[in-house]
């Protein structure tokens, strides 16, 4: 036993002995041209490497510094710059025949950076490809074939990286990807593989991609086909820079689905949780998620994309937008339809606020159903929404609509009532960054009678509404001579102020009075009613 204990001791010496003289024995820098004629030849980018050294406890070779050259037509700074790199190689062929057989490498943290021109073109695309004219010549070897080699590699990762995404000319500020981590086992550049990514987000927020990729498009890396399963989370749209802060667009998104690519078209399918969402210049944030079923597609070269379906699930309300949009243009622009019907309005009014839409101060919608159809169209940070609203039995609690009719209250047998019912409420709208304009108004009002008009609201919330209820015959009938009264509702959305239109009244009176010929000037007719000149 002693002696079999001796034994041992004696091969662990020499094992360490071995691995500490290894790196004195072996010059690791005579395999640098050849390890960079490889990457050279497989990136068609030329690469660069840092001081080499061996090994054997870690099982390779490192380098003290490696960088990658970027697109000429892009930038003649590096695309990529790491402060190390291992390679791990067969260590046996290594010592015996200094042969280099190269079975993984790790890129330590490594700076990354992604560039889109407004046409559509990354400075990534052609990696790959063979070596442009303007990157160094590739020392080819005897053994080595003249044309770009298939480059195979058990793992390829990348640790505590850092990628910069951005886009020539945006005002936009670039998009970056922190603490990225990437592995890919069994990676052949003619072969699929599969690969995991997980990186942070600006605000918190955190990726994860996990699927399969290849083979590599040589010609155009972008359009390399991937399948993997995709979440996010705290994505803050703002601080992300994926949204531009001057369209009024704000929140905190996660995804929980899938992406694939196939020529350089993006699908995503899933389910986002949306907080705290504004969608309006002046919305007040959300006050609680929203959920939605997404289905897209996006082009990569044309920088737009079609939404198949995205519903949008208010608790019971699930209006459903689709359409499509375009990124070439910044802001981006958008040609999407929103619909729904019957969708409970209580619950459609937890997302007035977002939207920057306000009721009187005080009151609540508490009961209703309502359809929309709305279309939306142009840049995002003015976008113009055209459409109808129709709702059924609509109730405004707390808010007396007939009360604030004070001329009606006194003309009619209008009782004043705590809350207003609206039977029907049909509008048209247009939402342009000015305000918007509301015409063909059409109310049933339970309390009143049947309302009609047109107007506008300001981004303020300021009103100016030209309205005229409609109470049939009677007494009233005899004063007004069409038994409608015209009023005019002016204040702001939260505090309206409702006051007749006198002009309106005469005008209706001198129409009754002339047999329905339409005064041109109601004061100058009264003068001569009642005080100018007879011929």
């Amino acid at each position: 036993m002693k002696r079999a204990a001796r034994i041992a001791g004696i091969v662990i010496v020499l094992l360490v002995a071995i691995a500490i003289a290894i790196p004195f024995l072996i010059d690791a820098n005579q395999f640098r041209p050849t390890l960079e004629s490889r990457l050279t030849a497989a990136l068609g980018r030329e690469v660069k490497l840092g001081d080499l050294k061996v090994s054997l406890l870690s099982g390779g070779v490192s380098a003290s510094d490696l960088s990658i050259a970027d697109d000429p037509a892009f930038s003649s700074a590096p695309f990529l710059h790491a402060q190390s790199l291992n390679v791990g190689v067969e260590m046996l062929p290594l010592i015996l025949s200094r042969k280099l057989n190269v079975t993984a490498i790790t890129i330590n943290q490594p700076q990354i950076s992604l560039v889109e021109t407004p046409a559509g073109m990354f400075n990534f695309s052609n990696i790959g490809g063979n070596p442009r004219a303007t990157a160094a010549p590739v020392v080819q070897s005897p053994a080595q074939p003249a044309q770009r080699p298939d480059l195979s590699i058990e793992l390829l990762k990348i640790s505590d990286g850092r990628i910069t995404m951005q886009k020539t000319g945006s005002r936009s500020k670039p998009l970056v990807l922190d603490k990225l981590n990437i592995e890919v086992k069994n990676f052949a550049s003619a072969a699929q593989f599969p690969f995991s990514l997980d990186a942070a987000l600006p605000g918190a927020g955190s990726i994860k991609l996990d699927g399969t990729a290849g083979p590599i498009d040589a010609g155009q890396a972008a359009d390399t086909p991937f399948n993997a399963k995709l979440n996010v989370t705290h994505l803050d749209l703002i601080a992300s820079g994926l949204v531009d802060p001057a369209t009024g667009i704000a929140g905190i998104a996660s995804v929980d689905g899938a992406v694939t690519s196939a020529t350089g078209v993006i699908g995503i399918t899933g389910k986002i949780n949306a907080g705290q969402l504004v969608l309006a210049k002046g919305g007040a944030p959300a006050k609680r998620p929203v959920e939605i079923d997404l289905d897209l597609s996006d082009n990569l070269a044309m920088q737009s994309g079609v939404i198949r379906k995205m519903t949008i699930h208010l608790g019971s309300a699930a209006p459903n937008l689709a359409g499509t949009y375009n990124l070439a243009t910044e802001p981006a622009t958008v040609n999407l339809k929103l619909t729904g019907s019957r969708m409970p309005l209580t619950e459609l009014a937890t997302f007035l606020p977002p939207l920057n839409i306000s009721l009187p101060a005080g009151s609540s919608i508490d009961q209703g159903t309502a359809d929309l159809n709305l279309s939306s169209e142009g840049p995002l940070d003015r976008l113009v929404t055209d459409g109808t609203v129709d709702a059924e039995n609509a109730r405004l609690a707390n808010y007396d609509f007939a009360s604030k009719l004070q001329v009606l209250h006194e003309l009619t047998a209008i009782k004043a009532q705590p809350h207003t019912t609206f039977q029907t409420f049909r509008a048209h709208l247009k939402n342009t960054p000015e305000g918007t304009l509301l015409d063909n108004l059409q109310l049933v009002v339970t309390s009143i009678g049947t309302i009609t008009g047109a107007g506008t609201i300001s981004p303020s919330h300021a009103l100016n509404l030209s309205m005229r209820a409609n109470l049939g015959g009677g007494a009233l009938a005899s004063l007004t001579g069409n038994g409608s009264i015209p009023f005019i509702i002016q204040g702001t959305v939260e505090n309206p102020s409702i006051i007749p239109d006198v002009k309106g009244l005469v005008n209706d009176r001198l129409r009754s009075l002339t047999g329905g010929k339409a005064p041109t000037d109601a004061g100058s007719l009264l003068k001569g009613l009642f005080g100018g000149k007879k011929k």
